[in-house]
């Protein structure tokens, strides 16, 4: 008699300090591993408690993290607990390495930061090798990267300083970056070296196929509310810094016969909320919704759409087809603004620079843009796709090269 299969198992870890991007992009990797091999268990590790608000793939569960603020400097500090953040980081480290070591997944997928949030992940990294996954194999590590990481000359010194490169080369199997490298291509500007370079593969975009494995978690769950006739919408992330691209759409003249419709995020201050809210009460062609779950049905259906340059975002429009402006956060990181630029450039798709992106520029726009066709973009979007492709014939490699011996050189990036 055949034995029952044993149900693969991954963990995906994101350090979710500031939004929910990082998550979100681990949540479509996670429906795409499912939908791929429906016996796969999924293990999301996060320092977001709203994950669990989130509609998430079957076979899938989650560990949340203490949580950890970012301020607009750039520094971190304990979210609600009354910690120093050196405690906080240390009991996350001991939270991590007890969930990979206990959960014993086959694959460990980090989001960014190799070495986690300063360095908490380097626990778990030193005990990977002894990990036996659930198919009695050595546990395998990859490295996700957006296909933008910040300005060239920031993103090497970050490397530098968090010791990226000794870390990929000593600890990771892979290096996955998803997008299409005629956009944006990491590997060359930010110079990475060639034994970094040999452990990277282009995913193209986690487009195509976002949103079709995922379910509710909880009944108060909520889908995007898509108004009856033509719209134009507008979506600021998270909402963090998306004060003034709200407001000038809440100002703009929208095209004839179109309503408005703007999702604010759930990190967009009260106050700004609030302004936003009565502005729309005033207006018979304007709806303002604070946090929905999932966008994708509103993108699909809207005739136009403005946006911050956000990836996940983005991937939704680039998907969708739809005429799309990004007006990209420039602070404190010019990841959105490079993204933009490439976008601009190799798709149908517009950037315009956040001072110019007033009233009176979104009227203009929208009035042009919404009598666009939907069209499709000559890039790779599908990410979604080469994933778990990408998964499966990692795993299905012999453990005889085991990352610990390889030799640490030309570590430049």
């Amino acid at each position: 008699m055949r034995g029952k299969r044993v149900h693969r198992r991954v963990a995906l870890y994101s350090h979710d300090t500031q939004g929910l991007g990082h998550v979100r992009r681990n949540i479509e990797l996670a429906s795409a591993l499912v939908a791929r091999d429906p016996a796969t268990d999924v293990l999301l590790i996060t320092g977001a408690a709203e994950t669990a608000s989130l509609p998430l793939p079957p076979n899938t569960d989650l560990v949340v993290l203490p949580a950890v603020t970012k301020s607009s400097t750039g520094s971190y500090a304990a979210s609600d607990l009354q910690l120093p953040f050196a405690d906080l980081l240390g009991l996350r480290a001991d939270l991590i390495a007890a969930a990979v070591a206990g959960f014993s997944p086959d694959l460990l997928v980090v989001d960014k930061e190799a070495r986690g949030l300063h360095g908490e992940l380097d626990k778990t990294l030193a005990i990977a090798p002894t990990i036996i996954g659930a198919a009695g194999h050595r546990m395998k590590v990859v490295l996700g990267l957006r296909e933008v990481l910040d300005a060239p000359e920031r993103c090497r010194l970050e490397w530098r300083e968090a010791r990226t490169t000794e870390t990929v080369i000593t600890s990771y199997d892979q290096v996955w970056i998803y997008g299409d490298r005629t956009v944006h291509d990491l590997t060359r500007v930010c110079r990475l070296p060639e034994t970094v370079r040999d452990l990277v593969r282009f995913t193209g975009y986690l487009a195509h196929g976002r949103g079709s494995g995922v379910r509710p978690r909880v009944s108060c769950h909520r889908s995007e509310p898509v108004p009856d006739g033509p719209y134009v919408l507008c979506l600021v992330g998270g909402g963090q810094d998306g004060a003034s691209l709200a407001r000038a759409f809440v100002g703009a003249d929208l095209p004839r016969g179109h309503h408005g419709v703007l999702v604010t995020g759930p990190y967009m201050g009260s106050s700004v909320r609030t302004e936003l809210a009565q502005a729309a009460a005033a207006r018979a062609d304007l709806t303002v919704h604070d946090f929905l779950s999932s966008t994708l049905g509103l993108i699909d259906r809207a005739a136009a759409v403005v946006a911050m340059g956000g990836y996940n975002t983005v991937c939704e429009l680039l998907a969708s087809g739809r005429p799309g402006l990004i007006v990209p956060r420039v602070r404190p990181r010019l990841e959105q603004a490079i993204r933009a630029d490439g976008l601009a450039r190799r798709t149908h798709l517009d950037a315009l620079a956040p001072e110019g992106a007033d009233a009176r520029a979104l009227t203009r726009w929208l009035a042009g843009a919404a009598l666009r066709p939907a069209l499709p973009h000559a890039l790779d979007l599908d990410g979604l796709t080469v994933v778990p492709q990408l998964a499966a014939d990692l795993l299905s490699e012999s453990d005889v090269a085991d990352p610990a011996t390889r030799v640490v050189c030309d570590a430049t990036a």
